[in-house]
């Protein structure tokens, strides 16, 4: 088998071109490291471009993972700004529709995940936009931490960033068919690494799957879609809504939210039946990204419901004023799931990471997560 790029070794291979990969590219490129990233297609393809590109801090799980994500971010600004990706929006409202949302709301701010975000009266809502449906709202978080990104365009333009400025190889419709430092064989030949990282995605039969048994992973199918909408005041920031604080387990953990999945389960059980919660989030040609739902499968079918998407587009009805959006395109993505984790690091070797995001976190905390692993491995 043909070595390429034979003159010397890479310092690092990463295998998968997806957020979590470009992540840990980054990493390893500002210590000055000489890094290759093989995918196996031609450009990206999975759930880094399937995705609200919703940057998500509030809510998430406290501690690690909403430490995480508010590194994430910082680092997202950074490079949006280098690599000339657009901030679409900025900040996030998320609806109470309910008395027993607002209490929840009350008690996350009390918490230190609550820091700088503020409880909005429904009678000031209009200040951060027109069209919400006040009349139905008991409060609102607001958090100014968040942005939005198109991942469609900026997951591109960030491997192109890490080509140029960085000097990062990347080896396109390549198959890594064996990964054990200092070497991985693909179908375009040997690659010579010190050390690899290996971002499967949620691939879990390709590279080292015996490793990755071990910690009994699904996959979760979602369902999104793109609508354009009568009316929709562009100075809204991100909106979610009472479904997603019995999802987002920085809400979920507090002790209102257990009267509040027992309203919700009582109101709306075809809606947590389908893990159906509500994002809002716009683009730049004034169109809306809107989802999404979960469904567990070890392999997803790739089929969508007409019925999912009702469900979502109730709770969006639910929130803001107006006809029912025009959906103008529909999609489904799939990403590992587990049922005890958020993401995880293994250690086959000294020389050797296998690392997945295990839940809808990878666009928000695989920046950290990454800059964590190549310290690790490089001391």
């Amino acid at each position: 088998m043909a070595t390429i790029l034979a003159d010397r070794p890479f310092d690092l291979a990463v295998v998968g071109a997806g957020i979590c990969g470009l992540a840990h590219a980054l990493a390893a490129a500002r210590l000055g490291k000489r890094v290759v990233v093989i995918d196996r297609d031609a450009q990206a393809n999975g759930a880094s471009v399937r995705n609200f590109g919703f940057i998500t801090v509030t809510g998430q799980e406290e501690d690690e993972c909403w430490r995480r994500a508010l590194r994430s971010r910082d680092i997202w600004v950074e490079i949006a700004e280098a690599a000339g990706i657009p901030i679409l929006q900025r900040g996030l409202l998320t609806i109470a529709r309910r008395a027993s949302a607002r209490a929840v709301i009350e008690e996350f701010l009390a918490t230190p995940m609550g820091h700088g975000c503020k409880l909005v009266e429904p009678a000031a809502l209009d200040g951060y936009g027109e069209g919400l449906r006040t009349d139905a709202i008991a409060g609102a978080l607001y958090s100014p931490h968040e942005i939005r990104i198109e991942s469609r365009t900026a997951i591109p333009r960030l491997a192109a960033f890490l080509a140029e400025r960085h000097g990062v190889t990347f080896l396109r419709e390549t198959v890594v068919h064996a990964a054990l430092p200092p070497r991985l064989d693909t179908s375009r030949g040997r690659i010579e690494a010190e050390k690899i990282v290996v971002c499967p995605g949620d691939d879990f039969n390709t590279l080292h799957p015996d490793r990755i048994a071990a910690y009994g992973l699904t996959r979760c199918k979602l369902h999104m879609m793109r609508v354009r909408a009568e009316r929709f005041d562009p100075r809204l920031p991100a909106l979610m809504s009472d479904l997603g604080m019995v999802r987002y387990l920085g809400y979920a953990a507090q002790p209102a939210a257990r009267a509040l999945r027992r309203e919700l389960e009582a109101e709306q059980g075809a809606h947590l039946a389908n893990g159906v919660h509500l994002i809002v989030v716009r683009s730049a040609d004034g169109s809306l990204v809107v989802g999404d739902s979960h469904h567990y499968a070890d392999t997803p079918d790739p089929f969508a419901p007409s019925t999912v998407d009702d469900l979502i587009l109730d709770e969006y009805g639910q929130v803001l004023q107006g006809p029912p959006p025009a959906v103008v395109e529909r999609w489904i993505g799939t990403y590992a799931s587990a049922p005890d984790r958020l993401m995880l690091i293994d250690r086959p070797g000294d020389d050797l990471r296998i690392v997945l995001i295990t839940s809808g976190t990878g666009a928000s905390t695989s920046f950290a997560i990454a800059e964590e692993v190549i310290a690790e491995l490089y001391g």
